[in-house]
């Protein structure tokens, strides 16, 4: 597979990231957790129908080294948790701020991967990118950091280092096939279920609307996207991929304008500009330039096996 063609499909994971916000207001109020368990529940069923139509056998992907599967669960059930535990120690624009540092953390990680050289316009774009989603985040209401949330900053902190180092890292994991995602949705699944089980109260949606965005939500934000994410950061160009996830909140803020959700203005215009800005930058003089990746080092192969 090309760099090119891997960065685009890593690119479809932001375009589906941009619509979490919009369905995730459409469910009537579903608890966090309840609303985990259920999406990456559809998540892995997704996974299931992929393999009946292509007549695989699903358990294939699950023969995987301890490390392997507890470090995808880890990545996508770990970031959940943080995030969730985040909103509720810290007022909600802060902890967004916070946790949005991860596309940046992604361009400074991955500049110390073995055979990964990255120039200043990758770190520059998300720079920029970065500007312009706390333009966005406070186009409302200003940002105002306080210690008595310390412990919610911290958990914004620890969501954005874990989404940061699960994406760089997987590079290092090439070798595993990208249907393994789909036990790590079902691990976070059972995670977040039990979770829900000891911490919320059930609610189920009264309205096919809010079926319609749980259905919707564990499709794409929730199923394909990280999909398509684990292919762009094992074969695609990861810094451009990390500058243009600050595209997410932009295309999330335009769909909620665009709903009814939120009101177009100045700063909104300036911060849409800015990510885009960066996004050009960080992708000027990399994309057009489509190669295919060398094999994956004999190292990084055997840390997908069982045994090695």
């Amino acid at each position: 597979m090309s760099d090119l063609t891997a960065t685009a499909i890593g690119a479809l994971a932001i375009v589906l990231w941009g619509s979490l916000a919009l369905f995730t207001v459409w469910t009537e109020g579903v608890p966090p957790l309840q609303l985990l368990a259920m999406t990456f529940a559809i998540a892995f069923l997704l996974a299931c129908g992929k393999w009946l139509a292509r007549g695989e056998n699903g358990f294939v992907f699950l023969r995987q080294s301890h490390f392997v599967l507890g470090f995808g669960v880890a990545g996508l059930f770990g970031y959940h948790f943080f995030y969730f535990l985040a909103l509720k120690n810290a007022p909600p624009v802060e902890a967004g701020l916070i946790a949005y540092l991860w596309p940046l953390l992604i361009v400074v990680f991955a500049m110390a991967l073995p055979g990964e050289a990255f120039g200043w316009r990758p770190i520059i774009g998300a720079l920029i990118g970065l500007a312009g989603c706390v333009v966005l985040v406070t186009a409302d209401q200003g940002a105002s950091f306080s210690g008595d949330y310390l412990l919610g900053y911290g958990a914004a902190a620890a969501c954005a280092l874990t989404w940061s180092s699960y994406s760089v890292l997987s590079r290092r994991l090439r070798a595993v096939p990208t249907d393994t995602v789909g036990w790590y949705c079902a691990a976070t699944a059972v995670l977040g279920g039990v979770g829900h089980l000891i911490f919320e109260e059930t609610v189920m949606p009264s309205s096919a609307m809010a079926w319609i965005a749980i259905l919707a939500l564990g499709l794409g934000p929730v199923g394909a996207a990280f999909f398509a994410w684990d292919i762009g950061m094992k074969h695609g160009h990861i810094g451009v991929l990390g500058a243009a996830s600050y595209g997410a909140p932009l295309i999330s803020t335009l769909l909620l304008i665009a709903f009814g959700g939120g009101q177009a203005s100045w700063p909104v215009a300036v911060g849409c500009a800015a990510i885009v800005a960066g996004s050009v930058l960080a992708a000027w003089g990399k994309i057009g330039l489509a190669r295919s990746r060398p094999a994956a080092p004999q190292q990084d192969r055997n840390l997908g096996k069982d045994g090695e």
